[in-house]
């Protein structure tokens, strides 16, 4: 029930005490977001004032902003990599930060090839904690009653490795989860999973996964919500579930654990929950046998009130999987983070993904902005670019994020392009865009994550009639062919195979994309002859599973993972032309004319 003596939070009635603290610390934060940033880069400033980067830099002890800009360079991470290869080979001097680096958290960008190393110091953690706190009471404004049940999350760690010195790298997410903030977290009614943290901390990829959907099926009608970081952990894990619903409904029934389960504690820990349940065991066998899987997740957790994955940017083109396999359930993305910073926070969690906005919290990180003008020259280091503070940014612009954090990253470019959509009280609130990127490039066209998803989006509606969709994609310049020309790799859900898109469709729709890429693509393959016809190959159904599975094998993280937009590595290359069915050219050229001059 609302704390009615609290109901006067302009965010709306708290759900219990605990609550109304969290929507008065955003209100407070928000009501003084420039204070707020003008401290908290005094104290970053202050606080690491004799480290060997700043004092390069000759602040002599200044803490303001304007003395800052004017004498610390915006950086990428490439110019900190010599300070970062050091810290990681051992030096223990105060280089970036003057508190002691505790770890690197891996990035899921790389930098020539390898993962970047985002340093990170004790405390962060502790501010990392302060944002997940935030986010429940938030989201108890708009769906009540979530302390009655459950959350199935599918949360996963990964390995750990260490820097030559000794230190750890590691996802971000991996630290978190392997944190005391969250193995002995408080009890709170409003935030319980169904997964025991033995199954969510197991490195064994197959045990975390079984033994959580194992626990979320025991406890189906607790579940009130469903999630995973990224929509596509989401969608692995149903994906799972259709490949091993025979063994887990085996399991249940006869109160057993399947012997590939060897972790000790987890064994331990899922053996006392599993007790054998035929009537739930011959449930799951009804709904998982059948070839009809649309709304799996309100037939098997008819309680779930929303799924709460990320769908924003480059995840936004799993939102029809997601709403065949939910019947359409609302999607929630309640915070805005990366391993460099957590930013922010979503105070409507419950609004439509295209219609997601971030309130960045000014107790983050400092935090400037650089206007994104797609077309502007690219500056140089003599004329460095002029920065915007977080108050100060303007309602449709969009701006690359730069951040300045406790553990040393100084006006470092995150490479996020944010567009600001208003703001709650002084604070500004962003809709992320995109990567600032280049996916594919055959001549003088560049095109980004942005135009491709935007391009996918336009074909695809010529296959909606056959009720068939794209279930994910990736790209690939081909410059082998003379002229080289693009590849879109696309494994589709066709509902009814009866009624499945014609070859000339899918060539319509190899048309289709090249009409919504830019001028300088369509003149390159009209006027020019420097581009060659797109190519659209299909690929069988779990392919970009096999891909993830690849990725995983090779190190990357299964809660960071997301599927690359464009690839370019033999053995990926390999993989999918392995799996192709079926391939499709444009048939004609796209509209092209000569843009007027003025």
């Amino acid at each position: 029930m609302a704390i009615e003596s609290q109901a006067s939070s302009p965010l709306g009635p708290p759900a219990c005490e605990k609550d109304a603290k969290a929507l008065e610390f955003i209100e407070e934060m928000t009501r003084n977001t420039d204070a707020v940033q003008e401290r908290l880069l005094a104290e970053i400033l202050s606080r690491n004032a004799e480290t060997e980067y700043l004092r390069r830099f000759q602040l002599n002890g200044a803490t303001d902003r304007d003395t800052f800009k004017a004498n610390v360079p915006v950086v990428t991470y490439e110019d900190l990599q010599p300070e970062i290869q050091r810290i990681a080979n051992g030096d223990r001097s105060p280089i970036l930060s003057s508190h002691p680096i505790s770890e690197f958290l891996t990035s899921s960008g790389t930098s020539a090839g390898e993962r970047k190393l985002m340093p990170t110091i004790h405390e962060e953690l502790d501010r990392r904690q302060k944002l997940y706190s935030l986010l429940m009471p938030v989201m108890n404004l708009y769906v009540p009653g979530l302390d009655k049940g459950k959350g199935l999350y599918f949360l996963f760690v990964k390995s750990e490795t260490k820097t030559p010195g000794g230190l750890l790298a590691r996802p971000v997410l991996t630290s978190y989860y392997r944190s005391d903030h969250f193995k002995t977290r408080p009890y709170d009614p409003y935030n319980v999973y169904t997964s025991p943290n033995e199954a969510i901390l197991c490195v064994d990829s197959f045990q975390s996964m079984y033994t959580q959907m194992l626990c979320g099926l025991v406890m189906r009608e607790e579940v009130l919500r469903v999630g995973a970081v990224f929509a596509s952990g989401l969608l692995r894990a149903i994906r799972f579930l259709q490949l091993n619903w025979q063994q887990l409904a085996h399991d249940i029934s006869t109160g057993t654990l399947n012997p590939k389960i060897t972790e000790p504690s987890l064994r331990e820990v899922i053996s006392k929950l599993v007790k054998p349940n035929t009537k739930l065991s011959e449930f799951i066998t009804k709904e998982c046998a059948g070839e009809n899987w649309e709304g799996i997740i309100t037939r098997i957790w008819p309680n779930t009130k929303f799924l709460d994955v990320i769908v924003t940017g480059a995840m936004a083109q799993y939102i029809p999987t997601l709403d065949y396999y939910s019947a359409g359930l609302p999607l929630s993305c309640t915070m805005y983070a990366s391993s460099e910073c957590y930013f922010g926070l979503n105070l409507k969690p419950m609004s439509t993904p295209s219609e997601v906005t971030y309130t960045i919290m000014p107790n983050m990180a400092y935090f400037e902005f650089l206007p994104h003008e797609p077309n502007a020259p690219v500056l140089s280091r003599d004329s460095p670019p002029r920065l915007v503070d977080l108050a100060d940014v303007e309602v449709g612009k969009e701006y690359e994020l730069i951040i300045t954090t406790y553990a040393g990253l100084n006006r470092y470019r995150v490479g996020d392009i944010l567009q600001v959509t208003g703001f709650y009280n002084a604070a500004p609130q962003f809709r992320f865009i995109r990567r600032k990127n280049v996916l594919l490039s055959i001549d003088a066209d560049k095109t980004d994550e942005a135009e491709l998803q935007k391009a996918i989006e336009n074909a695809t509606a010529l296959i909606k009639e056959f009720n068939t969709s794209v279930v994910e994609y990736t790209s690939y310049a081909d410059t082998k062919s003379i002229p080289g020309h693009y590849v879109i790799y696309w494994e589709l859900l066709v509902k009814d195979p009866a009624n499945s898109p014609t070859d000339e469709v899918l060539n319509q729709c190899c048309l289709a994309m090249e009409e919504s890429l830019n001028s300088v693509y369509r003149q390159g393959r009209v006027a020019d002859n420097s581009i060659g016809p797109l190519e659209i190959r299909v690929v069988k159904n779990g392919t970009f599973e096999e891909l993830m599975d690849y990725a995983i094998s090779r190190g990357a993280s299964i809660n960071q993972y997301k599927v690359p937009r464009c690839v370019n590595f033999s053995p990926i290359m390999e993989l999918l032309d392995s799996r192709v069915v079926s391939v499709h050219l444009s048939q004609a050229a796209p509209h092209w004319t000569p843009e007027r001059r003025r």
